[in-house]
């Protein structure tokens, strides 16, 4: 596990070696720079966790590095603002321009800790916070009682207590991504971050420079694997990946190292990886698909999520868990599945696992006006939902019964895989058809369940 970094800009050498000394005896990695270029150099080396920012130094001071830090991009991370002879007006625009404090030269140790602390624990906050939200409509811990579900999550809780790859394998809607997020929930990692890869063509264009960041001049953006630093990189749907993008995360991952898009020197990165797919990989090996050598680095812990169908025991609490899950999170009325509908959902084969059974309790309650959801709803909600798109009229009339958002998203889900089958599965060819940049194109694939390669 990786030390939190924090950089300390200080032109005085005196004062430099003194925080790089307390610091470190508090268990902080620190880097020093004597000026604002050094400064901007040691940044680009590494992604600091915190930086320590004097304000006047020989030549450009710490104010203008603030400001310039706030327009290429936000701040990097917490900024502490130090001088020896400040005012009230410069800790005003320190604190406009985003610093996180203002402390006065001379520094007392239990300020300047008190000061470092809170800043670090303000910036975790925040990012626990955004997580919340990005969880808001994922699982901590995959639902139901079966013994099949029993021994997954056993088998997930052993697999977290060890820092190796992990690779996991299911139907789509299965619960990949639970099991990936419960791995990590109950890991040591637990307290970094847990960052979404999803499925895009990687090493390329933008889609590379997202992964692995970037450097213009003075600019740096920090990409999702230097983001992950310390945490758990998760590679939704793996296969996906083109193989020269294959080779560069493997090559980055394993040596620990990368270089960002246009930089010039390498990347200390620490992440642990848990990819999933519902392909067979070892068939897209043989088929020239996939690397041999990502593969074997990746199957060193596999588990298989197993399809809905065969723990069909299970559904009644998931549809009590989506039902309380929607009150709660959503505010939807309350609404309880009859004996009836809950038999014919148990005998119902589930094509899409559990995300539809999410789906289909969300439309229930959206669109019932009794408590009681009856068969004959389920069995309305069942057959509205796979109408192809030739049935005309019986399609539009479902749609015209959802909400706006809803409706929206049927009608991309059924356009966006008829413009698909007519360029055979090429995504580029379909950002050019409709007009759609590539990469926000695969984000709306993701988003709306379609995967190019199953057209």
């Amino acid at each position: 596990m990786m030390l939190q970094h924090i950089l300390v800009v200080d032109d005085e050498p005196d004062i430099r070696g003194l925080l790089q000394e307390i610091l470190e005896d508090e268990g902080f990695e620190v880097s020093v720079a004597e000026d604002t270029a050094s400064a901007r150099e040691r940044r680009r080396l590494r992604r600091p966790d915190l930086i320590l920012l004097d304000i006047w130094m020989p030549g450009e001071d710490g104010i203008s590095l603030l400001k310039e830090w706030r327009e290429s991009g936000g701040m990097p991370c917490p900024v502490i603002i130090m001088s020896g002879h400040g005012t009230v007006e410069t800790a005003v625009e320190a604190t406009r321009l985003g610093a996180y404090d203002f402390i006065e030269k001379p520094l007392t140790t239990a300020k300047l800790l008190l000061s470092v602390r809170r800043a670090l624990e303000a910036d975790q906050l925040q990012k626990e916070n955004i997580g919340l939200k990005q969880m808001a409509s994922h699982l901590i811990e995959p639902v139901g009682s079966s013994a099949v579900m029993q021994r997954l999550r056993e088998q997930a809780k052993k697999v977290a207590q060890h820092d190796t790859w992990v690779l996991i394998t299911g139907e789509p809607g299965a619960g990949k991504e639970t099991i990936a997020r419960y791995i990590h929930h109950s890991s040591v990692r637990n307290d970094r971050r847990f960052v979404n890869l999803g499925l895009m063509p990687l090493g390329k264009g933008d889609s590379g420079m997202e992964l692995f960041g970037s450097e213009t001049g003075n600019s740096v953006h920090y990409g999702l694997l230097e983001q992950a630093n310390g945490g758990v990189l998760f590679l939704d749907e793996v296969s996906g990946m083109d193989l020269s993008a294959q080779g560069r995360l493997l090559n980055a991952l394993e040596s620990g190292h990368f270089v960002r898009s246009g930089g010039r020197e390498s990347v200390p990165v620490d992440v642990r990886v848990i990819a999933a797919t519902h392909r067979d990989l070892l068939r897209e090996v043989k088929a020239n698909r996939f690397r041999d050598d990502l593969f074997y680095r990746l199957n060193v812990v596999p588990l298989s999520v197993p399809p809905l169908r065969e723990h069909a025991e299970d559904i009644p609490e998931l549809l009590q868990f989506y039902v309380d899950f929607y009150c709660s999170r959503e505010g939807l009325p309350y609404r309880h599945f009859s004996i009836s509908a809950q038999n014919r959902l148990l005998h119902y084969t589930w094509p899409g696992n559990v995300l539809e059974v999410r789906n289909l309790v969300q439309r229930l309650l959206i669109l019932g006006i009794s408590e009681e959801i009856t068969v004959t709803e389920v069995e309305a909600a069942l057959g509205g939902g796979s109408a192809p798109v030739e049935e005309g009229q019986q399609w539009q009339k479902s749609v015209f019964e959802l909400p706006l958002r809803e409706a929206r998203e049927v009608f991309e889900r059924i356009y966006l895989t008829h413009q698909l089958k007519h360029t055979g599965g090429s995504v580029s060819k379909l950002s050019k058809r409709i007009g759609m940049e590539r990469t926000h194109l695969y984000r709306k694939l993701r988003a709306l369940g379609i995967n190019p390669k199953d057209i």
